[in-house]
């Protein structure tokens, strides 16, 4: 176990809420102000969640700034920008194992002990885990009183048990750090929620939040974790392994941090739902006109003597009068003798 537990950071990384808000004009956004401080975009969130660079929330709600001011100061340092890059400088295990004048075989073993914690990591192309420490804490550690038997000396039989049953602590380590990074500048007991649930399994947050419109607000406050390839790429499903507990002990710890941070996040404001409809007594009601009943409809079939696919006319009082008459008329031919019918009537 690396020792590492869920605590309420105090807000160092990010500066208080109240009084810090700054005019459009007088704060950049997290790309502008990299450039100000002349860091890559990685090393200035790094520096950010290390507290070296201090952000205002943002009045339009995207995100959080950096202040005018505050550029100022880091740039006003005499060592400006070496200083600041060498406190977010993170190397792998060859450069880190130079530090510590270890081999890398060692530094690999003390990493997986859980001895020494990394910041971050990435995939490389072939989607092998490449992770990074801080160079300052390997100094600090190198040089620790307590840590020349664990550099020089032999490795202790539990130790080596450990290891060789697949002991790793470097994604777990590097989870409950993130956590920590996360947590700091959240000042909203769902921003809070949200950012322990999002190192969680879906599945295990389902069983703690069964209220749909409850884990729909966390998805609200879910903090943007680190990208990795394409979403849905094998290297993005990687990444989200990586990222997502998996260690027995930490899932209990996780669970039960996220049930104590809902209860809060349930006291200060209820999840938003959506309004049901007002019950209007009944002399409010609307009426509702009676529809009546369309007729059956008749079988489509023809009827003997009737064309197929011919439609069928409406009959009216004037067509049915001259059916009427047309038939009389047809009676009285046929109604004549045969004689006659060959005549024609005589010229006047």
């Amino acid at each position: 176990m690396s020792g590492v537990s869920i605590t309420k950071p105090t807000q160092t990384a990010a500066a208080p809420a109240t009084g810090t808000l700054r005019p459009s004009g007088a704060s950049f956004a997290p790309s502008r102000a990299a450039r100000e401080l002349g860091l890559k975009r990685r090393e200035f969130d790094l520096a950010v969640h290390l507290g070296c660079v201090r952000t205002v929330p943002d009045e339009g709600g995207g995100g959080r700034r950096v202040g005018r001011d505050e550029i100022e100061r880091l740039r006003n340092d005499e060592h400006f920008p070496d200083t600041l890059r060498e406190r977010v400088r993170a190397v792998g295990t060859a450069d880190g194992a130079k530090l510590m004048d270890v081999t890398p075989t060692r530094f690999t073993r003390l990493a997986r002990l859980g001895l020494v914690t990394p910041v971050a990591f990435y995939l490389n192309r072939y989607r092998a885990v490449v992770w990074l420490y801080l160079a300052d804490e390997l100094r600090q550690f190198a040089a620790g009183k307590d840590s020349a038997p664990l550099l020089t000396g032999r490795t202790s039989q539990e130790q080596r048990d450990r290891l060789a049953a697949g002991l790793d602590l470097r994604p777990r380590n590097w989870r409950g750090r993130q956590l920590g990074f996360l947590l700091r500048p959240a000042d909203d007991p769902w921003a809070r929620a949200a950012v322990v649930a999002s190192f969680l399994d879906p599945a295990q947050v389902a069983e703690i939040v069964n209220d749909p419109y409850e884990r729909a607000h966390l998805n609200r406050f879910r903090p943007d974790q680190p990208a990795h390839g394409v979403p849905g790429s094998p290297t993005a499903r990687l990444a989200e392994v990586i990222m997502t507990a998996d260690d027995p002990d930490e899932i209990g710890w996780l669970r039960a941090d996220l049930t104590g941070t809902l209860a809060e996040a349930r006291d200060h404001r209820p999840a938003p739902r959506p309004r049901p409809e007002p019950v209007l007594p009944p002399y409010e009601r609307p009426v509702q006109e009676h529809v009546r009943p369309a007729p059956p409809q008749q079988d489509s079939r023809p009827e003997a003597g009737e064309r197929p696919g011919s439609p069928e006319q409406p009959r009216t009082p004037e067509s049915a009068e001259r059916a009427r008459g047309l038939l009389g008329c047809l009676r009285g031919r046929s109604s004549r003798p045969a004689r006659d019918r060959g005549k024609r009537p005589a010229r006047v």
